[in-house]
């Protein structure tokens, strides 16, 4: 690791992980948060958010074979519709295509997710491409 950074700016690290606890106080299932935090992970390459999130999960007896299912979703048989739009989000907003999220993606995310969801889906997006960007910035793994 290059710097230890939850312990140089502790105050910034847990200002940073508080968002958790708002979003396990909305309306999302906390299954769909562990599939957007994995898929995130995934797609930025993040190794230990892909490990921490796939544990968490785990621990909240998610499904093993669908969480392993996850970066391949699209064609895999294991999510429902609304799970389905809500990992379509993540990937447009974390990929951000054409730098923007395409009119089909937010008119099936709004078909499955009212206003005040797909705000709360677009924070913990966010949220996960933030922490990703600072576990890979400064060399953050899993532990065995």
């Amino acid at each position: 690791m290059r710097i230890e950074y939850s312990k140089v700016s502790p105050e910034g690290y847990r200002t940073l992980l508080s968002m958790y606890g708002y979003l396990k106080t909305s309306t999302l299932p906390s299954a769909l948060l562990h599939m957007v935090y994995l898929r995130v992970s995934q797609i930025n390459g993040c190794p230990y958010c892909i490990d921490l999130h796939w544990k968490d999960a785990i621990k909240e007896n998610e499904d093993p074979r669908k969480l392993n299912a996850i970066s391949n979703w699209k064609f895999m048989p294991f999510f429902s519709e609304s799970e389905r739009a809500a990992l379509a989000w993540a990937e447009e907003m974390t990929i951000l295509p054409g730098q923007e999220v395409g009119n089909a993606v937010y008119e099936n995310a709004t078909k499955h997710f009212d206003d005040k969801e797909l705000v709360d889906l677009s924070l913990a997006i966010s949220h996960m491409n933030m922490l990703n960007r600072m576990a890979i910035a400064f060399h953050l793994v899993p532990t065995k």
